[in-house]
């Protein structure tokens, strides 16, 4: 099925939402402020800043191909865009908004009251404003990554460095969590199955009690959904605290804690080149990172 017009209004409708500063409180930051779609999908920090002034508990994640993953965020806790969107909204350390500020800033402005009755008929409600923004959120997938090319038959479209690093991202077994259509993103793992991670810390965050700090079960302690891999050359830096920007220095981290195995240089550099070719394109233009932005 084609994208119809009615669905082209809500996705352009759901781009300005997202865009938009009015949909925090007093009009401070707009979700693209953290989600940076000129970039990579997130904002190039380890951790963004809260409404608070204080850096938030978690690493910004690509909203790029979010629509792919079976959860969303770094601990799981939503199952929709939808329910993602308005935990944000309303969160005092994110958005810090309310329906009661927000509607009425919407209702308030022509254009929007036109938009919304030709696509909902109706006034810019809670209903509405989510089902916008999380279509357009939808519509966030970069195809084309030069690996996707590769699998349809295209051999060159990668180069035997990069190929032997796919070959090595199966032996080592980062392919066991890290699969399907969204290279990852489809189930749950606990982060520090052979090393701990966390070894050295002299305090634990709630963040880094992963799922524990949602359910309180035992067997959730530093579990958290497996992050996709798509993109992922782009999106430093890595983990749930953004503890590293450096891709090489990810992989023998994960090799480490999660495969219990040392990878030598020369492997991890030709996994590393490997997870370049999963970089994807949104409207005709391959993804970008904060750093290589400056560099340019």
């Amino acid at each position: 099925m084609g994208i119809g017009p009615s669905d082209q209004a809500k996705i352009a409708l759901g781009e300005s939402l997202f865009n938009d500063v009015r949909l925090s409180h007093d009009d401070v930051i707009a979700c693209s402020g953290c989600h940076r779609l000129d970039l990579s999908g997130d904002d190039g920090r380890a951790r963004s800043t809260a409404a608070d002034g204080e850096p938030l508990d978690f690493n910004t994640p690509t909203l790029f191909n979010a629509t792919l993953d079976f959860r969303l965020n770094w601990r799981g806790n939503f199952r929709t865009l939808e329910e993602q969107n308005e935990a944000a909204l309303l969160d005092d350390r994110l958005m810090n908004t309310s329906w009661e500020e927000l509607l009425p800033k919407l209702r308030s402005d022509p254009d929007y009251s036109q938009r919304f009755a030709d696509v909902y008929g109706a006034a810019p409600g809670q209903a509405e404003v989510l089902d916008a923004l999380a279509i357009f959120q939808r519509s966030l997938i970069t195809p084309n990554a030069r690996f996707d090319r590769y699998l349809k038959g295209e051999r060159g479209a990668i180069t035997a460095d990069e190929e032997h690093g796919y070959q090595l991202f199966k032996a080592y077994g980062c392919i066991a969590c890290h699969q399907g259509a969204n290279v990852g993103g489809n189930l749950f793992q606990k982060f520090g199955i052979f090393q701990d991670p966390f070894a050295g810390q002299k305090t634990l965050s709630q963040a880094d009690l992963g799922r524990f700090a949602i359910t309180g079960a035992e067997s959730d302690r530093h579990v958290f959904r497996v992050p996709s891999l798509r993109n992922v050359a782009v999106t430093a830096p890595y983990f749930h605290d953004g503890r590293t920007a450096s891709l090489g220095q990810a992989v023998r981290i994960m090799a480490r804690n999660q495969l219990g195995r040392e990878i030598d240089q020369r492997d991890a550099d030709l996994i590393v080149e490997f997870l370049g070719t999963l970089t994807g394109e949104y409207r005709g233009q391959p993804l970008t990172s904060a750093a290589d932005r400056l560099q340019q």
